[in-house]
């Protein structure tokens, strides 16, 4: 019998070397990890945030460890921005392969102190702001005729509610809908793999008081994570490269846990 597995895509499996990846909200812990993490795996990547020189820090990284990079400031909230933004990576690098969208905002409050503007708010940053930038990104990958891979950093919150969050949990659960609407409408056609990361608390300069083992947040934390600790940037990167690599060419539409097994608890 001969098994249907060939021996160059296993070898290339994970592999994203020399495809071309627009990284959002490539200033906060999560984008950061992930524009630094596909450079270093040899994708040309094209970072994108608002913040001028907090997005040539991370750029300055990536070349000084001899990546390929460009940055881009620019608003996933404007349409305009965004097309902006696809036509600088196709001027600089040619075409665009990947998507990663990890831009992100939340401002917790009671909802009988959270008014109505500020819910919205977060519903814009949080999903309206998605569907621009995956909309203009689709639209180019459909233009090239190659497929391509999108992968939107959603939150373990997209699926269990939690006091002071009727925003940010509602954004994220459409969120989760709304990119497996969009694998309905990318995938079979036009082979574009839509996915979710749902990541629960990660290290971040916002997170960073949560990660004192001595408090009381810390250990609440650990009896609901079988892995024992909360995450770390690096630990999200293995994911994100497989959602992006030829590994994922079966998988869309899906959320994909990147929890320590919160969801199990």
């Amino acid at each position: 019998m001969s098994v249907n597995v060939q021996k160059e895509f296993v070898e290339n499996l994970f592999s994203i070397k020399d495809k071309v990846a627009i990284v959002t909200g490539a200033t906060g812990a999560l984008g950061g990890a992930i524009a630094v993490a596909y450079a270093y795996a040899g994708a040309k990547v094209v970072a994108t945030a608002r913040n001028e020189k907090k997005l040539q820090e991370v750029v300055d990284q990536i070349k000084a460890n001899g990546g390929q990079v460009t940055a881009c400031v620019a608003d996933p909230s404007k349409t305009e921005d965004m097309a902006r933004l696809v036509k600088c990576a196709v001027d600089t690098y040619g075409q665009v392969d990947i998507l990663a969208v990890a831009h992100g905002y939340n401002k917790p409050q009671n909802i009988l102190e959270q008014s109505a503007e500020d819910w919205q708010y977060i519903m814009d940053a949080d999903l309206k702001s998605v569907y621009i930038v995956c909309k203009a990104v689709s639209e180019q990958m459909v233009a090239q005729g190659k497929g391509g891979k999108i992968v939107v950093v959603s939150s373990a919150r997209s699926k269990m509610g939690m006091a002071g969050y009727t925003g940010y949990c509602a954004s994220k659960g459409a969120c989760d809908l709304m990119i497996q609407s969009m694998a309905c409408d990318l995938s079979a056609k036009h082979h574009i793999n839509v996915n979710t990361i749902n990541p629960t608390v990660f290290r971040s300069d916002l997170t960073e008081w949560m990660f004192d083992p001595e408090s009381a947040v810390y250990q609440n934390f650990l009896k609901r994570l079988p892995i024992g600790r909360l995450g770390e940037p690096y630990d999200f990167v293995g994911l994100a490269i497989m959602l992006a690599s030829p590994a994922s060419d079966f998988l869309t539409g899906g959320n994909y846990d990147a929890t320590g097994g919160y969801w199990a608890c």
